[in-house]
């Protein structure tokens, strides 16, 4: 049960991703807040219903003691306490003039306001927007934005976001659950794997895009209407974190149908590589996280500009692209290794410092909180 009540103001029929904002507030009482209520912040959190907010806002809102949130002089959430004010904050949401009286703790939301998103990996200002017919594009495109990781991939962050926030929209309008847009996508990955096998390369890289797309969709799309689970977050997260090796491998044995087989000392250095670098590589981020509290990739800006390049799935299949462009896949995959073992490098180095500062008595933060 929520120790905490949320109840909307007001009845806006305007609908963003599918759902009417009262709705959606609903979905984030019941997926986001009550999981994360703890003792002390009982209370009742009013939400204006002609605003949509971001849900850290509203995760914000309960663990503080009783207070407004206004912007631009209307307020837009309220943790109240006292019974007795309900009535003045609800008059206030409608656009009546609040009491002079009224004995709360007022904080203004605007350009100074930021939050830290532990999970997206960045410090946001929290969407606040009115919402009504003619902001509904806006609305959905700042809550899409919203839901992405500020720390990623360059080909996540820079490439494919405009694609990405058109297929969410026909998504959601299609009410498709975010589980189904994962397992469309790992029919698309097991289909580029296949294909990788068999020397097909390029139309492997054109199932490969389409499942890379789709997994930023999935998460989007769970995140902007609110249906994210423990269970769907896992069934996306093991499928990411299985299948760059089988793709590697696949690559590998692919080179057979074009004459480019790696000799047998090559073939075993690169495969060692690709597979034992992936997953020490991996068992340093887990490490890092276990030992500090946050990802190795928020540390310094180092370490998140490196997330941009860093050895992961998206910048190999760069390198691949372009070894394709000259037909030599056999290099593209050599360059694969070479560049995951010096990614692992990096981190290892990253672990060994963070670690050496700690036994120095020297605090170990992330950049962005």
């Amino acid at each position: 049960m929520l120790m905490v009540d949320v109840i909307s103001v007001g009845a806006n029929p305007t609908s963003i991703w599918g759902m009417t904002n009262r709705e959606r507030t609903r979905r984030i009482s019941r997926t986001i807040l009550a999981p994360s209520a703890k003792p002390g912040t009982e209370g009742l959190i009013l939400a204006n219903d002609d605003y949509i907010v971001d849900p850290l806002l509203l995760a914000y809102a309960q663990e503080q003691p009783p207070m407004l949130l206004v912007r631009d002089g209307i307020p837009i959430l309220a943790k109240l306490a006292d019974p007795a004010q309900r009535e003045p904050v609800e008059t206030a949401m409608r656009g009546e003039p609040m009491p002079a009286d009224l004995s709360i703790q007022r904080v203004a939301i605007d350009d100074r306001f930021t939050l830290y998103n532990r999970g997206l990996r960045k410090r946001v200002h929290p969407t606040v927007m009115r919402l009504d017919p003619s902001t509904v594009r806006a609305v959905e495109r700042e809550t899409y934005f919203g839901a992405y990781k500020g720390v990623t991939d360059l080909l996540t962050k820079y490439l494919w976001p405009e694609w990405a926030l058109v297929l969410t929209r026909i998504a959601a309008s299609l009410g498709m659950p975010p589980n189904l847009v994962t397992a469309i996508g790992l029919a698309n990955c097991i289909a580029a794997t296949l294909c990788f096998w068999f020397g097909s390369y390029w139309l492997g890289m054109a199932f490969a895009l389409v499942f890379m797309v789709l997994d930023t969709v999935d998460g989007k799309l769970a995140r902007c209407t609110i249906t994210s689970t423990k269970a769907g977050s896992r069934f996306d997260h093991r499928i990411d974190l299985i299948h760059p090796p089988f793709w590697w491998a696949a690559w590998v044995y692919g080179l057979i149908s074009w004459n480019l087989a790696l000799s047998r000392p090559v073939l075993t250095l690169t495969l060692t590589a690709l597979v034992l670098g992936y997953v020490v590589d991996r068992l340093i981020e887990r490490g890092f996280i276990k030992r500090h509290g946050f990802h190795v990739h928020v540390w310094h800006r180092l370490d998140s500009d490196f997330r941009l390049i860093g050895a992961r799935r998206n910048p190999n299949m760069v390198i691949l692209f372009v070894a394709m462009l000259f037909s030599r896949p056999d290099i593209g995959i050599v360059a694969v290794a070479t560049w995951t073992m010096l990614s692992l490098a990096f981190h290892a180095v990253r672990l060994a410092q963070a670690e050496l500062r700690r036994s120095k008595g020297v605090e170990i933060r992330s950049w962005l909180s």
